[in-house]
């Protein structure tokens, strides 16, 4: 059986929103358990990549279910969150098969979008959802080019030079899914603190 590991990447300061975006309250709840929620219905181990007030966001919540990983280095963009959770991933008691990334940022993802994408889980797997056409998220990441994608993340790329340089599988997830991130809150535009 492919196990398939949730990777929450939810470590960013938030900057263009004003805080960090694990802590952001969201129809009802924080988005970071909001993402951990819904990696938990499609896959195990699910795996919370968190830097920014990371000791705020785990005070206050709801994680079960999830191992919780600090990135030092989270100023640096979204790739060394990445590199974080890929390394978390590689330690991990038992074989994990393929990582499936989602972003904090995402409130309507949903466990069946993650579902479609991580039915393509292997090794050596590459997938990306599809919505209307354009590639987003989740991305499955397999175990073979997870070297290779710690070594080309760069800054808030994280996956996508590796991905443009290899075959990748796309995954039809319009309608399964919002693929809208939350980049500033509802009716403005936030400074950085």
């Amino acid at each position: 059986m492919t196990t398939v590991a949730g990777l929450v990447l939810a470590a960013g300061g938030g900057r263009r929103y004003g805080m960090p975006k694990a802590l952001v309250e969201h129809g009802g709840s924080l988005l970071v358990e909001r993402a951990v929620r819904t990696a938990r219905a499609a896959c195990d181990p699910v795996l919370v990549v968190l830097g920014a007030r990371a000791v705020d966001v785990w005070r206050t919540a709801d994680l079960t279910g999830a191992t919780v990983l600090a990135n030092r280095d989270w100023e640096t963009g979204m790739a060394s969150s990445l590199r974080t959770g890929l390394d978390g991933l590689r330690g991990w008691p038992g074989a994990v098969d393929a990582a499936l990334v989602t972003l904090v940022d995402m409130p309507g993802m949903t466990p069946e979008a993650l579902r479609a994408v991580a039915a393509h889980a292997a090794p050596d797997a590459l997938a990306v959802a599809t919505y209307d056409g354009v590639r987003g998220h989740p991305v499955l990441l397999g175990r073979e080019h997870w070297a290779g994608v710690a070594a080309t993340a760069t800054g808030d790329e994280g996956a996508r030079r590796y991905l443009a340089a290899h075959a990748v599988t796309e995954v039809d997830c319009t309608g399964l899914a919002d693929p809208v991130d939350l980049d500033v809150p509802p009716g403005g535009v936030a400074s950085a603190p």
